[in-house]
């Protein structure tokens, strides 16, 4: 049974919740003052509290605040005959789940109940996360224990002892830049300047002066002299990100660096002479410019002579976990908050979706799950639509395996559905130690059996081929409630 505390001072409206929430599933309780809602709740440790903003004493803005030091997960929905922007405004700053104009619509409010609960029970059912890496890995923001990043992570160290020209490739948003700035940071130069160019971002016609600078005149509007990123960069490391946009003119001036240290300004006859350490980016597949001409061959072989392949994020799934806590403890950080945490079902969505703008795609849905989280777990419906809805390879494989049984596929194709059933199984028990399948599988079958039957123990233990006395004993072995919701 879950507990709904409403807090209102108003006898009608207690007497209206009293009817309206008079369900077997709900326990009600009523409070007419903030102080006396604050005590309920110590008291009853109420699941969802509704609560109105005008209050006699102590009001609900205040109450809401108070409630919030209490208990930072409990859901409060506030109401309000009196509604406004601004007290709108201020209960979502304070925390609030949602807000509620009196006269209330009855199934509205039935149908926020229920997503608020709905909320609460989420919220207790939360993965949490121990850090598996070292703080300065942290720090550079370089996470991952695949075997993919694994493999990167061995180029870095090798490439971090020497001075070695490197190619870092890899689809956008998939942190080629942190890795440029890992091989920096932990090599000899690491005292030295370090700068990155962004090849796209700049003009063609001002990236050249941009690299090497120019004499006072060179063209129109160059009225002094400039020192370009070469010469700032002296004995130290420049990271030309985005190389594959750069014009084949361009490409010649950084071949002739790479292969006797010199060059020229834009405009100028007199060779200026550096030790750059050079490590180039592209998101581009350069073979493919290379055999369109649109690369010079030589300036490729130049670069290539280390060549870091980032994966994508779809390519080392079991790493999002551990993003996800890190994005979760660098914005808490910068906030000077706890991290949230996060439900099941979200890590779930999250592992499922393809991410096609890899590691930075999902920082940025974290984030904004941050700012829109109404209390201090993440939930599905704090994702993106395109994310929550996401079926996932996993999803399709388990419905492919529905299907197949339905239409009454043969004996063999139901060994291979089972065979694909279990693979996926496999990959959730290899990114959780502590993850037991059969006894994971055991008690999602009896949730999925009584969420079919609507919860009637006799048709969900034939269902699933047991005794309505082995499914009760399951029920308690396991701990499972049985979804409730208000109609």
């Amino acid at each position: 049974m879950e507990r709904l505390l409403l807090i209102d001072d108003e006898a009608d409206v207690q007497y209206s919740f009293r009817r309206i929430f008079n369900l077997p599933e709900i326990e009600l309780s009523a409070a007419s003052s903030g102080e006396e809602g604050l005590k309920l709740i110590a008291r009853i440790r109420p699941d969802l509290v509704i609560m109105d903003v005008r209050l006699g004493g102590m009001n609900g803005l205040e109450t809401l605040r108070r409630i919030r030091q209490a208990d930072a997960k409990l859901p409060v929905i506030m109401m309000t005959a009196y509604g406004t922007t601004q007290t709108a405004i201020e209960a979502m700053k304070l925390g609030a789940y949602d807000y509620l104009l009196k006269p209330f619509d009855v199934p509205k409010l039935k149908q926020l109940v229920a997503a608020g609960l709905k909320a609460a029970r989420d919220m207790k059912q939360v993965v949490s996360y121990q850090p598996l890496l070292e703080s300065e890995d942290y720090d550079l923001g370089i996470v991952g224990r695949s075997e993919p990043m694994q493999n990167v992570f061995k180029l870095i160290g090798q490439l971090a002892a020497s001075d070695a020209t490197a190619l870092i490739t890899g689809e956008s948003g998939t942190g080629k830049e942190l890795v440029a700035r890992a091989i920096y940071h932990h090599s000899r130069l690491s005292q030295r300047p370090f700068l990155a160019i962004n090849c796209a971002a700049i003009p063609e016609n001002l990236l050249e002066s941009e690299l090497f600078g120019h004499e006072k005149g060179a063209f129109t509007g160059a009225t002094a002299q400039r020192i370009g990123k070469f010469e700032q960069c002296d004995k130290g490391t420049i990271f030309l990100d985005e190389i594959g946009d750069m014009s084949l003119a361009t490409q010649t001036k950084i071949l002739r660096v790479l292969q006797s240290g010199t060059f020229e300004r834009v405009g100028g006859n007199q060779p200026i002479k550096v030790a750059v350490r050079v490590i180039a980016a592209t998101n581009k597949p350069l073979e493919q410019a290379l055999a369109a001409k649109q690369f010079r061959e030589d300036l490729f072989y130049r670069l290539n002579v280390v060549r870091i392949q980032v994966p994508s994020l779809r390519e080392r799934r079991e790493d999002i976990r551990l993003l996800v806590n890190y994005f979760l403890r660098k914005y808490a950080a910068g906030q000077g908050q706890r991290p949230k945490s996060i439900s099941p079902e979200v890590v779930g969505a999250l592992e499922q979706y393809p991410w096609p703008g890899n590691v930075r795609e999902l920082e940025n849905v974290i984030q904004r799950a941050i700012v829109v989280a109404k209390g201090d777990a993440i939930l599905l419906g704090d994702l993106p639509s395109e994310i929550a809805g996401h079926r996932g390879r996993d999803g399709r494989e388990m419905e492919q395996t529905k299907a197949a049984g339905a239409a009454g596929a043969s004996a063999a194709d139901d060994v291979t559905d089972m065979a694909v059933v279990a693979r996926t199984l496999f990959r959730w028990a290899r990114q959780d130690d502590k993850l037991k399948v059969i006894p994971a599988v055991e008690r999602h079958l009896i949730i999925e059996a009584l969420a079919e039957t609507k919860g009637n123990q006799v048709q969900a233990a034939k269902l699933l081929g047991i005794t309505r006395a082995t499914l009760r004993k399951r029920v308690e072995k396991f701990g499972i409630k049985q979804e409730l919701s208000i109609k």
